[in-house]
């Protein structure tokens, strides 16, 4: 499937886990560290995950106000999303990644949060990156 990329941006890490990384504009510099439950000394800075679950929540709102652009109900001021990212080893080797997204919409129907969630679930590129190889559990709270 071919993608009309809109925006590119680049990041460069160097150290790995107990590295940093950038962004080459410079506008993000983290430094990196691995938490204890991993092997590491959980010292300052973030990780991978971290990282990804905050990008993929604000990814996932975006995708609601898309949806809602489209016809959809009006996401609320106050929305939001906490992603919950969650990394281990796989029964088939290797390492993988578990996600929850627990949504907030205050003021709307259920039934309307619900949809909303399901519409942008199939918009989000993060959604879109992980479906069919990432359990992504998604809950409207």
């Amino acid at each position: 499937m071919s993608v009309n990329v809109l925006y590119k941006t680049s990041a460069k890490a160097t150290g790995g886990r107990d590295g940093s990384a950038a962004t080459l504009d410079g506008s993000l510099n983290v430094k990196l560290t691995t938490p204890k439950e991993l092997g590491g000394g959980d010292g300052a800075g973030n990780n991978p995950e971290q990282l990804f679950a905050a990008g993929y929540a604000a990814c996932f709102i975006g995708a609601m106000k898309f949806v809602a652009s489209q016809g959809g109900p009006k996401v609320p001021a106050d929305a939001s999303v906490t992603s919950t990212v969650g990394i281990g080893p796989r029964s088939a080797g290797g390492f993988g990644l578990d996600i929850d997204l627990a949504v907030s919409l205050p003021g709307l129907a259920r039934a309307d949060a619900e949809a909303l969630v399901e519409k942008a679930h199939q918009v989000c590129p993060y959604s879109n990156a992980t479906r069919g190889n990432v359990d992504v559990r998604l809950t409207v709270v």
